[in-house]
């Protein structure tokens, strides 16, 4: 009798089951939105804006600043498609990665209608979020770190499309130094072919010089500051502009596990001497001038463009123009003054070219004589591979541009994106 009421029941649901589907989906509607609202009210999180840029001022992790609630710091993010791939460089620690994947929470969290924590924020519709950010390996299927990294990024490269965002953490590591910094610069080659949005984290230093004059690549790092006897180190946590330009932050970290000081001595003066002979060899060629001042170009085309769409008119256009006008002068006179600087360190250029053997058999006081030997062929090695990768290089012809402008100065644009059209006084202040 048991069984045959269960079974009358059975039949009676499944006359129902679109009505219990569409129950459910409106229950589980009501949750998601009540979760919403209670998240705003108890939380200091803003309406984002969805338009063409992403800009964000002050943005946080959500989950992050919960845990660190007095120290966690805030970071601004601004992406067009003059600067879509950006390259995030810094110390260990000092925030890449937290970066970019608040990045990517709060674009999924303004996508789906939640509130995000920021003071300002605008987003573009994004059709695919890829992410690789994990460094596990897989012993039951034989995978490596590296082959891992390797699967998932022909996967990204196979779906990639304009519309996608990228956030890309620490690629290559895995394997020989020349060889991940082949395998990254090549990637983000065809990441920056593809017009997404793309973050990328590295620690090959190299990769941010090679491809900082192309179009469309913007260097940024997070800060921070170590003393003068890099017996300290202490991590900002703030996004800064340009490729990080700290020296021996690993040697600063390494002391705080207690390895023995000649060992560390031995490794700061090995790493002083290389870092010298690579600074004297490199030095910044015409070719990269013009481009840097074509990215500019461009970057002041890019503004005036959103300018003169936007619905910013009278005296706050004009003074924003005026602001616009006196940086890219200090920008143009900045890469000026650096062509004109390697034309006088040229000469000194040739003068420690000929010392160089002796410099470099300095470094056999070190300890061993086998230092010299290696430092050497790494040096020659470094700039053979920097010299074949800057013939691959070539230049975007899309018109896309790195910003120039600093983060400051981005804030000042946001509000420019919200704008739309009055031509007639803009027009005569362009032309001007």
């Amino acid at each position: 009798m048991s069984d045959q009421a269960i079974q009358e029941l059975i039949g009676d649901l499944c006359t129902e089951i679109s009505n219990l589907f569409r129950v459910s989906e409106a229950i589980a509607m009501l949750d998601m939105l009540a979760a919403f609202a209670q998240l705003t009210t108890c939380n200091d999180y803003i309406r984002p804006e969805l338009t063409d840029v992403l800009a964000i001022k002050s943005g946080s992790h959500p989950i992050h600043e919960k845990i660190h609630q007095k120290k966690f710091i805030p970071n601004d993010a601004y992406a067009t498609q003059q600067s879509r791939f950006q390259i995030i460089t810094g110390c260990n620690m000092s925030g890449k990665s937290t970066y970019i994947r608040s990045l990517a929470l709060m674009t999924v969290m303004a996508q789906i209608g939640c509130f995000i924590p920021a003071e300002y924020a605008s987003f573009r519709i994004v059709h695919q979020l890829f992410a690789r950010v994990s460094t596990s390996d897989d012993l039951n299927a034989n995978v490596s770190t590296f082959a891992a990294e390797m699967s998932e990024m022909a996967i990204i490269l196979r779906n990639i499309s304009p519309r996608s965002m990228v956030i890309e953490d620490e690629l290559g590591r895995g394997t020989s130094t020349t060889d991940g910094l082949a395998i990254a610069i090549a990637i983000a080659e065809a990441l920056i072919q593809s017009q997404a949005l793309v973050w990328f984290v590295t620690r090959f230093h190299d990769l941010a010089t090679i491809l900082a004059e192309r179009s469309g690549v913007l260097n940024l790092h997070l800060a921070a500051e170590i003393s003068s006897d890099a017996s300290k180190m202490t991590m900002l946590y703030k996004i800064a502009e340009g490729p990080n330009t700290k020296s021996f932050y690993g040697l600063t970290l390494a002391k705080l596990v207690d390895l023995p000081p000649l060992m560390l001595e031995t490794a700061r003066k090995v790493s002083e001497k290389m870092n010298e002979i690579s600074q004297r060899r490199h030095s910044k060629s015409s070719a990269l001038a013009v481009s840097l001042k074509r990215n500019l170009l461009l970057s002041l085309r890019e503004q005036l463009l959103q300018a003169r769409q936007g619905s910013l008119e009278g005296e706050g256009l004009r003074k924003w123009l005026k602001k616009l006008q006196d940086d890219f002068v200090l920008h143009m006179a900045a890469i000026d003054g650096d062509d004109d600087g390697d034309d006088d360190e040229f000469s000194a250029e040739q003068n420690h070219s000929t010392n160089e053997r002796e410099d470099t058999t300095e470094v056999e006081t070190i300890g061993e004589d086998q230092s010299a030997r290696l430092v050497e062929s790494y040096d020659t090695s470094t700039d053979e591979q920097r010299s074949e990768s800057s013939g691959r290089r070539r230049e975007d012809t899309q018109g896309d541009i790195p910003s120039s402008a600093t983060l400051s100065q981005r804030k000042i644009q946001m509000p420019v994106v919200e704008i739309s059209s009055d031509i007639s006084e803009k027009d005569y202040l362009l032309n001007a």
